[in-house]
């Protein structure tokens, strides 16, 4: 009997049994568990609390500064690698679940916009937490699965991600606008309470950290994943080009709410308008394995970049379901580009890395994307948005024969050793 085979990048053949087999012990549906949970809280605030501070203040730049403030913690990020590499990446996601649902308490005082205070302090906090466990769980894969199996279990985390993304908001919208915020609040606590139970279930041989004697300073320490980033082979390349990416996406953040009122559509419908990009993105992380596969990852990479700039355009047309195909590219583009990214990324650095990579990645992803939606939001009262939508545009394809050629920087995967010492 021959046996059905998958390629890694390096060119070794893993049997898709196998991989399969990976993707069905009881360790991964416990942390597949944790993720639904955990998402179906982030599905229902991340666009409904930037709704709230619009409905509370009428202010589409309040509004936009919300969005801002998710990427706020990036700047701590750094260190919560650094500790998700130094201490159990079980408990560290456990923990920071415990923490999100804490985190959530205050909003149930807020009333009237004299507090949307509290829902900016809100917002900066949970993100913290998203950073954390974001960091924690990338080891966790490391560690639990073979190489062959990291891309179809980030493409179906991604999938899952984005399917809640469509269902949550839309389920979201319609009890917002019928009962307020609190069933949201206390729906969100829930999940994150539930992770944080699905996550103590997990069991695993987690890889030890480095051991003390051979850590270097601080500083060193928490720059190692930006080191290897740099010094590793397709990774500089391809976080370079994301980087800028998700910069100017940053600036459509900002200017969503400018985008829903030139298409006469009301704020608290923005969750509904977002099923396009969800349902285009579920169907990216489902395809992404596939197209890993069939075109390798670089390149997959570069299709995710390309959907991504066409996505744009009609965002500064004039006609509705144009608009609606553009915000599904954007989401496709983005979904494939990033779950090939974060498996090249888990393949390429060792298990004792992967909290400060991870975490150097979501730095670089997402501080340009905290500065370039606070230019948008500031510049909504002077600039057309037209203009944003086109120059973030623009931006996203000036990268395109950059990561083009970092298709040809394909050498072995780093399996062992720590790189940055």
């Amino acid at each position: 009997m021959s046996s059905e085979t998958g390629t890694s990048e390096g060119g070794l053949t893993t049997p898709v049994s196998v991989t399969r087999a990976a993707l069905r012990t009881p360790a991964f549906h416990w942390l597949t568990a944790g993720w639904v949970l955990t998402n179906v809280a982030d599905s229902l605030l991340m666009l409904l609390l930037a709704v709230w501070v619009k409905d509370l203040t009428g202010s589409n730049a309040a509004a936009g500064i919300t969005f801002a403030l998710f990427g706020v913690p990036a700047l701590a990020a750094p260190l919560l690698g650094h500790v998700a590499d130094r201490v159990s990446r079980r408990r560290m996601l456990i923990v920071s679940y415990a923490i999100g649902a804490v985190t959530l308490l205050p909003l149930f005082a807020v009333r009237d916009a004299g507090q949307v205070w509290l829902i900016y302090l809100v917002t900066v906090v949970y993100s913290a937490m998203g950073y954390a466990t974001a960091a924690a769980q990338s080891g966790i894969l490391r560690d639990l699965l073979p190489d062959d199996a990291l891309g179809p279990a980030n493409g179906r985390f991604t999938m899952i991600d984005q399917a809640l993304r469509v269902i949550m908001p839309v389920l979201g919208a319609a009890i917002y606008a019928a009962t307020g915020m609190v069933p949201l609040i206390v729906t969100a606590m829930a999940g994150f309470a539930g992770a944080a139970g699905a996550l103590a279930m997990l069991r695993l041989v987690e890889t030890p950290p480095t051991p003390a004697d051979q850590q270097q300073g601080m500083i060193t320490e928490l720059a190692a994943g930006f080191r290897h980033l740099a010094r590793t082979r397709p990774l500089g390349v391809q976080s370079i080009t994301l980087t800028v990416v998700f910069g100017a996406l940053g600036l459509v953040n900002a200017i969503v709410f400018a985008i829903l009122d030139a298409f006469g559509i009301p704020a608290a419908m923005l969750g509904p308008v977002m099923v396009a990009q969800g349902l285009a993105g579920a169907v990216g992380g489902a395809l992404a394995p596939r197209i890993m596969r069939r075109i390798g990852r670089p390149q997959t990479i570069v299709l995710g970049v390309v959907a991504v700039v066409l996505g744009h355009l009609p965002l500064a047309g004039s006609i509705l379901w144009l608009a609606i195909v553009g915000v599904g590219l954007l989401g496709f583009g983005i979904t494939v580009a990033i779950v090939a990214f974060v498996t090249e990324r888990q393949v390429r650095t060792p298990a004792t890395l992967q909290g400060r990579v991870s975490s150097a990645t979501n730095v670089l992803f997402n501080l340009p994307s905290v500065v370039f939606t606070a230019i948008g939001a500031g510049l909504l009262g002077v600039v057309d948005y037209r203009v944003l939508v086109i120059g973030s545009a623009l931006a996203a394809a000036a990268c395109l024969p950059m990561v083009i050629r970092s298709r040809q920087l394909t050498p072995q995967p780093v399996s062992v050793g720590d790189p940055s010492r």
